[in-house]
């Protein structure tokens, strides 16, 4: 029996391991501020929590996630670990782009994470360019499956609402980060709430080569209308632009499946986002 396997060893075809899949979502959750009245994150904090812990995704984006806020998440949804800082201060302060994954499936790679603020100066903790008011961040992680010891990169975003020389800058600088990953042949998810629509260049500009990303929702529903994303808590219009997306590099996944989330209850919403999903096979 061990002459038969070296055989087919030598002929090159053993099998190989089946794809890794990999469910991710980006979530904008809405930052806690009691202007929001009856959508206030007190109010919701406990559907949130709940949701994520049923639908349990591998990977998830947060975009305006607050300290207290991921704290509250994590309190439900125990299974996940995380890794992020303040765009503020680059520990606690300020909004975050955590990224959230389950812990007893992956291990992150410390050596290969951070977080850079889109910038100028992309190193210097709440630096700001290209006209934005406040810090914009991209936070990235390199995990690796625990069982299979195969890995991948997830890169978590949150561009700015005003500036569109911003948001170029932004997408100018991801690429650039993206194309010097230190394992240059791992797959790349990029997600985030990115401000800006489909027909946006700095969208464009990261379909474009040299990465030529891939939106997962537009693999499988290349013709769909009702994309909108942003609904400020009420629901209903669908007619608009997607400004929350899930990418992938091409070449490196197949998209398996991809939605925007529509889920509410009883007339609530989990944010004034729809946070966007996608099942990949790498």
């Amino acid at each position: 029996m061990r002459r038969f396997f070296f055989c087919i060893w030598l002929l090159g075809i053993i099998p190989v391991a089946g794809a890794l899949e990999v469910d991710a979502l980006t979530f904008n959750i809405r930052y806690d501020t009691p202007r929001d009245g009856k959508d206030a994150w007190p109010k919701r904090q406990e559907m949130v929590g709940q949701w994520l812990q049923g639908q349990a995704p591998d990977v998830v984006g947060l975009q305006e996630a607050k300290r207290h806020q991921i704290d509250d998440i994590r309190k439900i949804a125990t299974q996940y670990s995380e890794y992020g800082v303040g765009r503020d201060d680059g520990k606690s302060a300020g909004e975050y782009c955590t990224i959230l994954f389950k812990a007893t499936r992956f291990a992150l790679d410390k050596a290969n994470c951070g977080t850079f603020w889109l910038s100028d100066t992309p190193g210097k903790v709440a630096s700001k360019s290209w006209g934005n008011g406040i810090p914009r961040i991209c936070t990235w992680v390199r995990l690796v499956e625990k069982k299979s010891k195969r890995a991948f990169y997830v890169y978590n975003s949150h561009w700015d609402h005003r500036s569109q020389p911003s948001r170029e800058g932004a997408a100018r600088l991801i690429i650039e980060r993206i194309a010097k990953r230190n394992h240059p042949k791992e797959p790349v998810i990029l997600m985030g709430d990115f401000n800006a629509d489909e027909a946006n260049p700095a969208i464009r500009a990261l379909k474009a080569k040299p990465l030529g990303l891939l939106d997962s929702y537009r693999v499988v529903k290349p013709d769909e209308q009702a994309v909108r994303t942003f609904h400020g808590f009420r629901g209903g219009k669908a007619t608009g632009g997607k400004i929350d997306h899930v990418f992938v590099l091409p070449g490196t996944a197949k998209v398996k499946s991809a939605t925007i989330v529509r889920y509410h209850r009883e007339g609530r919403y989990l944010s004034d986002h729809y946070p966007v999903r996608a099942i990949l096979t790498f």
